[in-house]
């Protein structure tokens, strides 16, 4: 009900006509008053839906739940001679018609940081504009639904900017310490935060699953150490580093903050670094940084998956790019999406519905060509590519297997699907598949002389082989019996260039167990970061 119909039905409520008459004058002032107001409202809505023009082809129709006049505030309440003055997470009714990064701005909370460094980098990133606009055009898939997610939290909005810092907003970054994704999980921390890593997806650059994990991690920090700079100092460095660092100074009666605490420069730098992209969102004119209009509304909308489908089928289906679907769905491994893994896919707004179309129309059809095979023993990728049926490079590259390696017992590779290997992967490989791969080690023949009271079985440990492999080498039944003097075959890595000593024959273990270290991966103990540096 807009003014005008709203005061009429007001004061034509009373049914005398004696009071209707009194009353009459009154009425027709308040309806100039409300009627004359009305154009300038008007004018302002106008003027506020022009500067948020139809959304490009590659953005999502807005979604209006309500007339702009209704939601606008009372004409008298609006003072036109001065601005409005915004607070954290304050609102002025026409919220959705605000850009995103004046939303993100409205929820701004974190105390500020303001010093040498925060200039340095406030430099640094006003200096390259070109880096600037590519990084804040990466964003635009993403940032709504962070925003989303850290108001629903109550946690500030500044947190939607941290993947800057992180990945460049990138989802596909992969660090030199191995950390993954736009928020830069490290494999044991998104292990710890329920996000799935295996032959098929890798959750740590999921758009959702990350970002709920990030977010969860990060109010777990806060709640841990009261302070949202000491909280991402803790998801830079690691919240047992921060921990120490408070110790140290707590022991030294030095103050608690951020800023006084001993730190690498990597997190010395790390708050800065947010400040400043804070302060250029904040006031970009003042830094001469132009940000890219991304508007106030979801970008992506999460469709269901029932069976398996080839990526590039989906993408199909859905009329985008296999760009911009991967650009949505980085987590995916492999060219196929697993129903039972991966229940849902996200799809630019509009081509969401493009899509449910296209897959109603061809209930019967097959949408993917790969299936899940585990190997049921150890074996050389030529013989594997022979059993599945594919051209053994076709099978390395797919499923990545280096030359020279091994396909253990119980890996899980991605095969054509044909034959009996024609129904859907189950949820348990989709969500436990790993391919072990062992070195191919090439061994070379040597000889060995039986002592007095060698056994067949003792020789074959001393020398680290099986009792059946030494009786096979040497055509002898397991259970041979042996006599001095008596030479054996036995076989050893190629690596190894030691000669065996004529006096100490089972100086060979001692050398095919040194050869077998060289050949082993090599494996670390020590702690990985939570969070790798950026």
């Amino acid at each position: 009900m807009n003014l005008t119909s709203f005061a009429k039905a007001s004061c034509v409520r009373p049914s005398w006509v004696l009071l209707l008459a009194l009353f009459m004058s009154g009425c027709a002032t308040q309806l100039q008053t409300s009627e004359g107001a009305q154009p300038a409202l008007t004018t302002a809505s106008s003027a506020t839906v022009e500067t948020i023009a139809a959304p490009t082809q590659t953005q999502p129709t807005p979604v209006i739940t309500a007339p702009i006049a209704e939601a606008a505030p009372p004409v008298a309440a609006i003072n036109m001679e001065r601005p409005v003055e915004l607070s954290p997470n304050a609102t002025l009714g026409i919220q959705a018609e605000i850009d995103i990064w004046e939303r993100i701005r409205r929820g701004f909370a974190m105390p500020d940081l303001d010093n040498d460094l925060v200039r340095n980098r406030e430099q640094w990133y006003a200096s390259r504009p070109d880096y600037m606009l590519r990084m804040t055009e990466r964003s635009r898939p993403y940032l709504f639904h962070i925003v989303e997610e850290l108001e629903r939290r109550n946690m500030p909005t500044e947190l939607a900017l941290l993947p800057f810092i992180e990945s460049a907003f990138n989802p596909q970054a992969v660090s030199s310490a191995k950390a993954a994704g736009m928020w830069q999980f490290m494999p044991a921390t998104g292990k710890y935060f329920d996000l799935k890593q295996n032959l098929f997806r890798d959750e740590r650059r999921d758009v959702l699953e990350s970002t709920r994990a990030a977010l969860d991690y990060l109010q777990k920090l806060h709640t841990m150490f009261g302070d949202w700079h000491l909280a991402l100092a803790a998801y830079n460095w690691g919240e047992g580093s921060v921990g120490r660092a408070l110790a140290r100074n707590k022991a030294q009666g030095k103050p608690l903050t951020y800023t006084d605490l001993r730190m690498p420069d990597e997190t010395r730098y790390y708050v800065p670094k947010l400040q400043a992209v804070k302060n250029i969102v904040a006031q970009p004119d003042a830094f001469s940084t132009a940000l890219p209009l991304i508007q106030n509304h979801p970008y992506f909308k999460s469709v269901a998956i029932e069976r398996d489908i080839d990526v590039a089928v989906a993408a199909k289906l859905a009329n985008v790019s296999l760009e911009d679907f991967k650009t949505l769905n980085p987590a995916m491994n492999r060219p196929v999406i697993l129903a039972a893994g991966t229940p849902q896919i996200l799809l630019p707004w509009d081509n969401a519905t493009v899509f449910e179309n296209n897959l109603q129309a061809r209930p019967d059809r097959r949408l993917s060509s790969w299936t899940a095979w585990q190997a049921p023993r150890t074996m050389k990728a030529e013989d594997v590519a022979k059993q599945v049926g594919m051209p053994v490079q076709q099978l390395r590259s797919v499923n990545g297997i280096p030359a020279r390696m091994l396909v253990r017992a119980g890996s899980t590779l991605l095969v054509p699907r044909q034959g009996h290997m024609n129904n859907d992967v189950s949820e348990h490989l989709a969500d436990n598949g790993h391919l072990l791969l062992a070195p191919e080690v090439r061994l070379r023949k040597i000889f060995i002389k039986v002592r007095k009271n060698d056994s067949l079985a003792s020789l074959a440990s001393h020398h680290g082989v099986t009792t059946a492999n030494l009786a096979t080498w040497n055509k002898l039944q397991p259970n041979a019996r042996m006599r001095a003097g008596q030479k054996l075959a036995v076989y050893v890595p190629a690596k190894s260039t030691r000669s065996v000593s004529k006096s100490n024959p089972r100086r060979v273990s001692k050398v095919r167990a040194k050869a077998s270290q060289k050949t082993s991966p090599k494996t670390s103990s020590s702690k990985s970061r939570p969070v790798a540096q950026r």
